[in-house]
């Protein structure tokens, strides 16, 4: 770039912003990403000799081959769908959240306390305890990363990123000293939920499935309808646009940072209360990186989150088939996704951006 600006000539190849694809282009080529990703998927698992087409056959499958396997889909969904709403709220407003991680275990911490030390409540009013606490903690963790943009103009993305690990050894801390089990034999846990204080099932899955709906919903109206979802893509599109209109750009990133990270607590709870049945370190399990993806491969859409978490979830639960059914190694069924996620992700660039080359004769 440098060598260009000395001799005053354009670079051999850059990237310029493409007008708005139509709809019909837009859909086409994505479609040859979903190509041309399981064609290079096809051509790594030939190399390590597989067949392909069976391989791709029993990842389907597996999702879909019994009830039990519908039900283990959806669960992978749940936690998912919910984050990926969470980060949502802030990248609209286009604050970098990355710590989706740690808002997910802040608020299962949070929720966990109830669980473990309030559980004589009535059932349903324990869980709507759990609940509350869930976003109050999910959304105060998302609130210090906001508070310090606001007052510091820090870099969100990194904050965000660093308090992931501050929560994950809150959990350590925990696990390890005041909330461990005193009955856990050869190395530190916490103890198991009472039956109590776990979520309960609805049709044949626990019930955080109607709750990453409802919230669909909740997003989906919030963002679109209200003043304040109104007020938030403003100060997204440009902070000096939105205080010319009057609108306190501050309070709307100390407000929507609280809800983004109090729906991720909301994951967090329903995760610990209806899956694992305790808290662990695996509470978030990368859920809060996948749901970037997510977002932004859906285009921040809450009805399109709903079907692109539902496509991840049948990649990893598929995907654990094929391992256990093929002998493969993890690590081959990750690179395998990651593949699959290259071309797919690859795809938004081209949406939005092209190549351009030289023109002939510049810089004479």
């Amino acid at each position: 770039m440098e060598a260009s600006k000395k001799t005053g000539r354009e670079p051999l190849l850059r990237t310029v912003k493409r007008a708005e694809l139509s709809q019909k282009k837009t859909m086409i080529l994505r479609a040859a990403s979903v190509l041309l990703a399981l064609l290079a998927g096809g051509i790594f698992l030939l190399i390590i000799g597989f067949n392909p087409f069976t391989v791709y056959q029993t990842i389907i499958s597996g999702a879909f081959r019994s009830e039990m396997a519908v039900q283990a889909t959806i669960r992978i969904m749940i936690p998912l769908l919910i984050s990926s709403l969470g980060v949502t709220m802030a990248f609209k407003m286009r604050f970098w959240n990355i710590g989706a991680e740690g808002q997910i275990i802040m608020g299962a911490i949070f929720a966990t306390y109830f669980a473990l030390y309030q559980n004589a409540m009535p059932h349903v009013l324990l869980l709507i305890v759990m609940f509350l606490f869930s976003v109050i903690g999910g959304g105060l963790f998302g609130l210090i990363p906001a508070f310090f943009k606001a007052k510091f103009n820090t870099n969100e993305t990194l904050f965000t990123l660093m308090l992931n690990y501050i929560a994950l050894n809150v959990i350590v801390y925990l696990r390890d000293g005041p909330w461990k089990d005193p009955d856990s034999s050869g190395f530190p846990k916490i103890a198991r939920f009472d039956i109590n204080a776990q979520l309960d099932s609805v049709l044949g899955v626990q019930a955080g499935w109607i709750i990453a709906l409802v919230l669909t919903a909740i997003v989906y109206i919030y963002l679109k309808y209200t003043k304040q979802g109104y007020e938030i893509s403003v100060v997204g599109d440009s902070h000096a646009t939105a205080k010319y209109a009057g609108i306190p750009v501050k309070r709307v990133m100390l407000r929507t940072m609280f809800f983004s990270g109090a729906i991720c607590g909301i994951a967090g709870m329903v995760q610990a209360t209806g899956s694992d049945m305790t808290l662990a370190t695996s509470v978030a399990g990368g859920v809060g990186f996948t749901a970037i993806i997510v977002a932004w491969l859906a285009r921040l859409n809450p009805a399109g989150i709903v079907i692109v978490s539902f496509l991840f979830s049948i990649l990893e639960k598929g995907s654990s088939v094929m391992q256990s059914t093929y002998g493969l190694s993890s690590y081959s069924a990750d690179v395998l996704q990651g593949i699959i996620l290259f071309f797919v992700l690859g795809c938004e660039f081209f949406v939005r951006y092209k190549f351009v080359g030289r023109k002939g004769g510049a810089g004479k």
